[in-house]
């Protein structure tokens, strides 16, 4: 619809719905509205001042978000399989999760794995089955180390079930590794493409130059806000929108600040990320998260302001389009300290 040029105005959901002291739209001899007036309609006649036309995304803006969730879902659907794989291998077979650890979708775990998805498998394995396996998945370097490593940790003593119950396992195993194999290849592919749509925006090295924002992280974060100039009013406006703001509820002597649950997850989730890298990437991120603590905040609490912080900054530069600047960007906090 906007892209045919029709009018699209934003409401929340009870907009259709307006209090009686603002529905000043009546039926005639005083009646309430029949079920078959249109509420839609009333509220665009008599309230248009008080709604904003909804913004429109560019096409490049769209596609980044399309691939930015496509590929962060690809994503948690392998961390599902790989916890999935971890829960069945601590019943049959813990040398693996001796060998690997948490790491069950790297590609050493998922070459190995799929030759000795069991205890009797694995323990038949020699050296130079390991070194191929390591070779065909991509491994280039300490081979030989790494190798003797998998294979003595694969044949110590360890607890095992009966062998039709091994068996059982086993397969399941097999399964869930050709799953996180699948995975590794698409969540590949789909990175090299949001990579390639990402660096074709014109806003890409705006949002590159911030610090602890990549390619992957800025093209989500890109994706989430989109690229409409008019459609945030002001910093405040975007920060709402990304659920960083707090919530201040006060009643009386009660004064309460929450955080806001309501919100888009994947715009969380990157937001949340890139305050949590920029801080070891930007002396200013760091001397403001080192005094939040300082004032009693947790870290969680200290990383959602600091990317309240940072979502403020991220639009003035956009909005000036600027390229961010350490010393303009924190120069208050260091004059406010100094």
């Amino acid at each position: 619809m906007k892209q045919c040029w029709a009018p699209i105005t934003a409401s929340t959901p009870s907009t259709p719905c307006p209090p009686r002291a603002t529905a000043n739209v009546t039926s005639p001899r005083g009646r309430s509205p029949t079920p078959a007036t249109p509420r839609c309609w009333r509220t665009w006649s008599t309230d248009r001042h008080n709604h904003r036309e909804a913004a429109g995304d560019s096409q490049n803006a769209e596609a980044i978000k399309i691939l930015a969730r496509a590929h962060q879902s690809a994503i948690w659907a392998r961390q599902r399989e790989a916890n999935a794989l971890r829960n069945a291998l601590k019943d049959y077979y813990p040398g693996a999760l001796l060998v690997f650890g948490t790491d069950l979708d790297d590609r050493d775990a998922v070459a190995v794995m799929e030759i000795a998805p069991t205890p009797a498998l694995g323990r038949q394995l020699s050296t130079s089955k390991i070194i191929a396996a390591l070779k065909r998945a991509g491994r280039e370097r300490n081979l030989e180390r790494r190798a003797s490593e998998i294979h003595n940790l694969l044949r110590e003593e360890q607890l095992a079930q009966g062998p039709i119950v091994e068996a059982a396992y086993g397969r399941a195993t097999k399964a869930h590794v050709a799953m996180i194999r699948a995975y590794n290849t698409e969540i590949t592919e789909l990175e090299e493409a949001l990579t390639s749509g990402f660096e074709q925006h014109p806003d890409a090295g705006i949002v590159r130059s911030l610090p602890g924002m990549g390619t992957v992280l800025g093209a989500r974060v890109l994706g989430e806000f989109g690229d409409d100039p008019n459609r945030y009013c002001n910093a405040k406006s975007r920060r709402n929108y990304a659920g960083t703001s707090p919530i201040t509820r006060a009643s009386g002597k009660s004064h309460v600040v929450l955080a806001r649950h309501m919100r888009n997850r994947r715009l969380a989730d990157a937001l949340d990320q890139w305050a949590f890298c920029s801080i070891t990437r930007s002396l200013g991120a760091r001397a403001y998260y080192d005094e939040l603590r300082g004032r009693g905040k947790t870290h969680r609490q200290a990383i959602r302001q600091l990317a309240n912080r940072w979502v403020g900054i991220l639009h003035a530069c956009l909005e000036q389009r600027v390229n961010y600047d350490e010393d303009i960007a924190w120069k208050h906090r260091v004059d406010i300290a100094a």
